[in-house]
């Protein structure tokens, strides 16, 4: 069977959680860069990745790459590829998206437009037509340029893989679901140990959390793009939701205690959670930071509280991480697992932490502070 490459993206910074999800689908990884995970395969890969991968955005089947330094090189090579392979008669298809980064060509509409031309002037010749209706599937192409190197891939998903189709209702500053899932799995936490999020505004850490103890792929509940093009047939998609549902875990006994001192945000979590299907596996509970206590040993604290983005909130951090530093500390045995942008969160906390990740968080620079706990003794 025929191999094809695919590249998925993730936060700068997560590109290894990424890849141990591929390397855990049994995907071969080709290669890793900033912010991205190439690797290839089958047909029946590009209907897994977008299924189980919890981590990335997108999965882009990856069609072309070349040099171009002029615009006369970039239609010339845009022309060269076989288009016809991918792209039907009737297909819709444009440059959605172009990025330029230390190359010759910089304008991200001059590099749309020309490339458009090019593929046009391209399918004309193949299907002996002079006008495209375009009324067929999608085909949104994604280009990078890095160092005059172009690559030319075709978006699979369609709408971003962070889009699980559960969360309907979401807070003033939420935490895309694909961050969620990566910050939870850099924790050694499993199902059978408390964790508790105490600011959990639209639910979505607890929520996936109780999704990757359940194994509920995440995306079980949504449609991808690709599934309405002739190149990937429908068993494909329905061996992937087959393969999805028979392994969700069953009557699990998981405790996830999720918390908000804004009682609407506990209703909109609550919500969200229903839609997802694991509102049984977490407690919501309307109650502010100082009351976070439990009898409980080795749990597990993860949460993206509020780091002060706007500057009237600023004031406010100090006095907000002391407290966390205070409420958490009381936890002994506990990890506790903190996201915040806050640069100086180590100080008011009053503990340095065990080990420090930097993610980017969009454009916004974000700590993933881990504070390690004991391990639990050996079960017999």
């Amino acid at each position: 069977m025929k191999k094809y490459e695919y590249v998925s993206p993730c936060h700068f910074g997560l590109e290894a959680v990424l890849k141990k999800e591929l390397i855990d689908l049994g995907i071969e990884i080709t290669k890793v860069e900033d912010g991205k995970v190439h690797y290839t395969g089958d047909i029946e890969v590009c209907a897994r990745a977008n299924m189980f991968l919890r981590t990335t955005e997108r999965v882009l089947l990856k069609v072309a790459t070349f040099k171009a330094e002029t615009f006369d090189e970039l239609f010339d090579k845009t022309k060269e590829v076989n288009w016809e392979e991918y792209i039907p008669k009737d297909g819709k298809f444009w440059v959605t998206k172009a990025n330029s980064i230390k190359s010759k060509l910089f304008s991200p509409t001059d590099i749309q437009s020309i490339m458009k031309k090019a593929m046009v002037d391209k399918m004309k010749k193949t299907y002996n037509v002079e006008w495209f209706e375009e009324t067929g599937s999608s085909y949104p192409l994604r280009v990078t340029i890095i160092k005059d190197e172009v690559t030319v891939c075709i978006d699979t998903s369609g709408e971003s893989l962070h889009r699980r189709g559960y969360r309907k209702l979401i807070s003033k500053a939420p935490i895309t679901e694909t961050l969620a899932a990566a910050l939870i799995m850099l924790t050694p936490w499993r199902d059978d140990r408390i964790l508790v999020d105490p600011f959990c505004g639209s639910g979505t850490i607890p929520i996936e959390a109780a999704m990757i103890g359940a194994n509920i792929a995440p995306g079980l509940n949504r449609d991808f793009l690709a599934e309405t093009w002739s190149l990937y047939p429908k068993e494909i998609w329905e061996n992937a939701r087959r393969e999805a549902n028979d392994a969700i875990k069953k009557d699990l006994d998981m405790n996830i205690q999720a918390y908000d001192i804004d009682g609407e945000m506990i209703k909109a979590a609550r919500q969200n959670a229903k839609l997802a299907g694991v509102d049984s596996y977490i407690h919501f509970q309307q109650k502010p930071l100082e009351e976070l206590s439990s009898n409980k040993k080795y749990g597990f604290i993860i949460t993206n509280p509020p780091y002060g983005q706007r500057i009237e909130e600023l004031e406010d951090m100090p006095k907000l991480y002391k407290e966390m530093g205070d409420v958490f500390g009381a936890l002994d045995s506990w990890s506790y697992y903190i996201i915040t942008a806050f640069e100086e969160a180590q100080r008011y906390i009053g503990k340095q932490a065990s080990k420090n990740r930097k993610i980017y968080n969009g454009m916004i620079k974000t700590y993933y502070y881990q504070y390690l706990g004991p391990k639990p003794p050996r079960k017999k």
